[in-house]
Formats: structure tokens, sequence, C-alpha cells
């Protein structure tokens, strides 16, 4: 079963601007499925703001052991910028998610800890805005039970939210059935007290 059965992801693309010292901070928080993702996502954001000094960024993909991070200080002093962005990143506790902070120098230079606090700050008011929503694992299962099993069967795939995707009536009857990755357990003991052990399901994909 996938380790995260539940994930905290960005609901919605969001943009937020502050201001320090007269630079202007743009910061767009992106739901993201890969690391190709995030990088087209980055091309489309430089081509949008073409006029704009710097284009920091920082991403999370995956989560729990299967985490990939990636940042850039994109031009600014060497961690400044990317580092403390994926540490604001890293605390939020979501996943899937790019977020490019682009700055318009407004002619004051702010220092090495400037621009540190500078960009923690923009990824900080990004995070907050953003809406958070929970993207849910979810398990195919492969059934094959005899006829006089199936109305039970389907009782107990009622019970536990399962979507009947494919069903075949042959010899014998055969679904596939999409089910929350929490509940799958409890299905599977389910189904093989039903049977006395002769059904046993068989996980056909996992998905998050």
């Amino acid at each position: 079963m996938s380790e995260m059965i539940e994930r905290r992801v960005p609901g919605a693309r969001t943009n937020v601007e502050t201001v320090v010292v007269n630079s202007r901070f743009v910061t767009t928080v992106i739901p993201v499925s890969s690391v190709d993702d995030a990088k087209a996502e980055l091309r489309a954001i430089r081509l949008q703001m073409p006029d704009a000094n710097h284009h920091v960024y920082a991403y999370r993909i995956g989560h729990a052991n299967s985490v990939i991070d990636g940042m850039s200080d994109d031009g600014e002093p060497s961690g400044t910028s990317g580092p403390p962005v994926l540490a604001v990143l890293r605390g939020s506790g979501l996943g899937d998610i790019l977020i490019v902070v682009t700055r318009y120098f407004g002619g004051t230079k702010l220092g090495t800890g400037g621009l540190v606090r500078a960009y923690s700050e923009a990824a900080r008011a990004g995070l907050e805005a953003v809406p958070v929503r929970l993207k849910i694992a979810r398990t195919l299962l492969g059934i094959e039970l005899p006829y006089p099993l199936f109305e039970q069967a389907k009782r107990i795939i009622d019970a536990h939210e399962g979507v009947i995707e494919d069903q075949q009536f042959t010899e014998i009857v055969t679904l596939m059935v999409r089910f929350k990755s929490s509940l799958t357990p409890n299905v599977c003991a389910a189904l093989t007290e039903l049977s006395a052990g002769r059904v046993t399901p068989v996980v056909l994909e996992e998905t998050t």
C-alpha cells in the first residue's frame, strides 16, 4: 500500500505580491506532479515576466520517503534565496508543489540577511494564501468470484465506497473496483471471509 494515504497538496495556482525596500516580489505557488511539470511551469513564468531580475524557485515532488527536492538562487548570492524558500516549503508539509519567487529589483541592495528574510517572507506569504486539498491514494483491485457470492460481494463493495470500473460475467464474475487505499485491507479481509478464502483480490494499480 502507499506510504501516504492522504497527502496535502496545493489546491490551485496562487499569486501573491510583497514589497521590501522598493523591490517587488511576486510569489507563484503551483500544483505539479513531476519534476518535468515543475520545469515547464518555471519556463512559462520566465516567459510571462521576462523583465524580472530573478526567478528563484523551490519544489517538492512526492511525499514521505519518496520526495524529490529542487531549488535555485537564479543569480542571487549563493544561499540567500533558493535554500530559504525550500526551507519554508519543507516546513509547510505540502507536496507536489512549486514555488517561484520572482523579484523586480527596486534599486536598493538588501544585503545577505535582508535577501534571506525577503525570500522567506515571500514564500510564507504564498503558502499562507494557497488553498490546500487532500490528495487521496486509491487502489484498483481485481476480484474474481463465483456467481453465488456476487450480491454479497457487491454489498461489501458498496459499504467500502468502491467504484466498479469494469465487470465481466463469464464462467465466473470478474470485477475491477477502485477503493480508497486506506479501505483496501478491510475490503480484502471481508471478501476473503465471505468466500472462506477462495476469493483473493489482486492489486492492479495504485494512484494518488
